[in-house]
């Protein structure tokens, strides 16, 4: 995937007579314009002074002066932003998840040959046909490798904090752009976090356990503590990363920034899982008790 690099209509400049034109940092994942109009935010840089005018509205559009050769971040910017080697993969990495892989693609094994000489870290990007590239991803860390003789790798990564692309630096040979860091921001109104994340533990209890009883394994005893002294956020991922068969909403949940808004829609993912599995349970009861 190529990076996107689109430039719109001319745009006046409210603080200056010069113009500016809409440009779009990176990622299919993105529209090609805002979905309502955006204003302009007050954050010029010298307010125009025939250099680069960077302002940035929810959809990470950045505006340009016209008169510059290519969009410049502030310093400021620069000084958040991180570059990061990118892994495109089918499947949602959180924190604290751990995930193994193996490596032989030729342009992946010559990223894996950098990371041994660096930090061990990249990034896990969701990615498929219908969508494309997301925009949320986790850093994973590599704990354990094996290269083989063929020069393929085997490794064990485990999640660590998540980003955000902000724009794309090369495509080849493999993917690398630079980064913003995602933490979890505190919820606009006051939620007990503790109360929510021990009910989204019994939602899950009663769904493991109604589960276990569908495919007749009552052998297998639902874990008294699933949280396992968790505080509430990395609860929250851990949760998160058991919804496997759903990438799309492990995104979803992945990409949130507020703690209690994950759980709440955890809750309502597991109610509804729940609902499912307690009707299809009275389903099979019915017809074994007419075969008997």
């Amino acid at each position: 995937m190529a990076a996107c690099q689109i430039l719109h209509p001319v745009i006046p400049c409210p603080s200056k007579e010069q113009t500016y034109r809409r440009h779009l940092s990176f990622s299919s994942s993105f529209p090609c314009m805002p979905s309502k109009k955006v204003g302009l935010k007050d954050e010029c840089l010298d307010a125009c002074r025939g250099a680069v005018c960077i302002l940035r509205c929810r959809s990470r559009y950045v505006y340009k002066c016209k008169a510059s050769q290519e969009v410049q971040p502030s310093s400021r910017e620069l000084d958040k932003l991180v570059e990061l080697p990118l892994f495109p993969l089918p499947l949602v990495l959180f924190p604290g998840a751990v995930l193994p892989l193996q490596i032989f693609e030729f342009r992946y094994r010559i990223m894996m040959h950098t990371l041994l000489q660096t930090d061990l870290r990249f990034g896990v990007i969701f990615t498929d046909r219908a969508t494309g590239l997301a925009e949320v991803g986790c850093v994973g860390e590599v704990v354990k490798h094996e290269r083989l003789v063929d020069d393929r790798f085997f490794l064990i990564c485990k999640g660590q904090e998540r980003f955000r692309i902000i724009n794309v630096v090369r495509t080849k040979p493999y993917l690398v752009a630079q980064v913003e860091w995602l933490e979890d921001r505190p919820s606009d109104e006051q939620e007990d976090l503790e109360a929510l994340a021990s009910e989204v533990e019994r939602y899950m209890k009663d769904v493991i356990r109604l589960s276990n009883r569908i495919n007749k394994k009552t052998e297998k005893e639902t874990p008294e503590d699933l949280r396992k002294n968790l505080f509430p956020t990395p609860f929250s991922f851990w949760v998160g990363s058991t919804f496997e068969g759903a990438p799309a909403e492990q995104q979803a949940l992945l990409e949130l920034e507020d703690t209690a808004l994950r759980l709440k829609r955890e809750r309502e993912t597991l109610r509804n899982t729940l609902n499912y599995l307690t009707a299809a349970a009275a389903v099979k009861d019915v017809f074994s008790s007419n075969e008997s």
